[in-house]
């Protein structure tokens, strides 16, 4: 089995190659802690490309035997958590995390029923849908991750408050990726909003109804903002440097719904993103704001209108 630095520098390749808004954001944080967020991603980032035929989040496909990958996500997440190699690094790098961290099970069961979900060719029906596939996918990413920054995993209220910022992440993803999606023979907007916009089935991409379709990103944009809004206030109970690194995520992936909902009809004329010069400032106010924490985002209990996650 190969050495944790050899894992660690694995997982830091991965993170490098596979999201340049989350290296960025993962270089704010202590060295331990920041080596452990790149061992939960790289398993993450495996876990999606095995179950999309893709390499790193590019060119996914429709994958052959879907119920076959997500046994195999299953199985070697299983391996390697009884302490067993399994020949990937990135599986491997679980069990470190898992070792270090008490990380628990059903955090990592409940990311994997998210892949199980899209296997199934799932499609919400309902706004409560939505996020639930949300925190399959991403809100539970963010309970992992306060875990490797030093939650207790029995603080449900600060693990609520990650979970929110995982919300926010992977509406803004649905938001800016429709049309790849949809290429894809995907559609992450509930039938509801479908039929309360009036498209016909299957019709959503098409440029007749685009203005239609600018009004449901920009939905998904605003729920994006108001979770977001909610998860900073999480950021008290964490260390200096690992509120920092949330705030600069939450700034940067945030600023890309926000970007969505500013360019209307062309938001899908070309892949949204932030430059390097937006993260730069994205990083120097978030430290700002993290040296502050304690009077900006201290005292106020959690809006009990938002989606709460599965206990």
């Amino acid at each position: 089995m190969s050495s944790r630095a050899e894992l660690v520098a694995a997982a830091g390749a991965t993170i490098a190659a596979g999201s340049k808004s989350f290296a960025a954001a993962s270089k704010l944080f202590d060295r331990r802690t920041r080596e452990r967020a790149w061992l939960l991603y790289a398993w993450c980032r495996a876990c999606d490309d095995i179950a999309d035929a893709q390499e790193l989040g590019h060119g996914q496909q429709h994958a052959d035997d879907p119920g076959a990958r997500i046994a195999r996500i299953r199985d070697c997440t299983a391996l390697a958590l009884a302490g067993k190699p399994t020949g990937d690094a990135s599986f491997d790098g679980l069990a470190v995390v898992v070792a270090e961290t008490g990380l628990p099970r059903r955090f990592i069961d409940d990311h994997i029923a998210g892949f199980a979900l899209d296997a199934d060719e799932w499609r919400p029906r309902s706004e409560a849908d939505l996020l639930r596939y949300c925190y399959h996918v991403a809100g539970v990413v963010g309970c992992m991750m306060a875990v490797v920054m030093g939650v207790d995993p029995g603080d449900e209220v600060t693990l609520d408050r990650a979970c929110d910022l995982g919300l926010a992440f992977q509406l803004a993803n649905i938001a800016r990726d429709v049309e790849e999606d949809d290429r894809s023979g995907r559609c992450y907007l509930p039938e509801e909003w479908l039929v309360e916009m009036d498209f016909p089935p299957g019709q959503h991409m098409k440029p007749p109804f685009r203005k239609r379709l600018t009004v449901l990103a920009r939905r998904l944009a605003t729920m994006a903002e108001r979770y977001e809004g909610s998860a900073r206030y999480g950021t008290p109970a964490l260390p200096y440097r690992s509120a920092w690194a949330v705030l600069a995520a939450a700034d940067i992936y945030g600023g890309i719904a926000r970007k969505v909902a500013a360019a209307g009809d062309h938001a899908w004329d070309h892949r949204v993103s932030t430059s390097k010069a937006e993260k730069i400032a994205a990083i120097a106010k978030a430290g700002t704001q993290a040296a502050a924490r304690g009077r900006l985002y201290l005292g106020r209990e959690r809006d009990p209108d938002l989606w709460t996650r599965p206990r």
